[in-house]
């Protein structure tokens, strides 16, 4: 599914139309984006939960060359399904 046939879904499903359905999608999109970018947590409940993960840095190995190279420390967005989320998943 793509962000189109998530749109035509909401819309469908709230009873709206594509371009308030692309409003409230992008809407959510934002504040989500936005909370994590200020290191906050989203929970949205049986759905799952997104979060920000600092990564330290580390060395690796470059595959073409075998050198060993020096990876950044960063951070990262992670997503952990709810209960009924995996439930619904694994039905």
């Amino acid at each position: 599914m793509n962000k189109t046939d998530l749109i035509n879904k909401i819309a469908e499903g709230a009873d709206l139309t594509k371009v308030d359905a692309k409003k409230a999608l992008d809407a959510t999109v934002e504040a989500i984006k936005d909370a994590l970018k200020k290191g906050d947590k989203v929970q949205l409940v049986g759905f799952g939960t997104f979060d920000v993960v600092k990564k330290p840095a580390r060395e690796g190995i470059n595959p073409a060359t075998k050198q060993k190279i020096k990876i950044a420390a960063k951070k990262v967005a992670k997503f952990k399904a709810g209960a009924e989320l995996a439930e619904a998943v694994n039905k």
